[in-house]
């Protein structure tokens, strides 16, 4: 399974968005650090889910990362754009 599709499946389990795309955006890193041949080493998340509404951006993110768990320390980067 690629990483993309599991993340997506954690975030829907843990906060049902309303709005969620998984973007694999390796390719924009070919020749930099942490980049691997077929990519799944970059991604950029945009998730909108009631769930994050009550919480500060910092509480956003770490609520992602615990979702994602395992995940995280397999990729290199990850950048988030998370609202209610």
């Amino acid at each position: 399974m690629k990483i993309a599709d599991e993340m997506e499946r954690r975030l829907i389990a843990a906060f049902t968005p309303t709005e969620l795309t998984v973007t694999d955006e390796s390719d924009k890193h070919i020749g930099h650090a942490g980049y691997q041949e077929g990519g799944q080493s970059h991604f950029h998340i945009r998730v909108r889910a009631a769930a994050l509404g009550d919480m500060t951006r910092i509480q956003r993110h770490r609520a992602i990362h615990a979702a994602l768990g395992d995940i995280v320390p397999r990729i290199h980067a990850l950048s988030l754009d998370a609202g209610a």
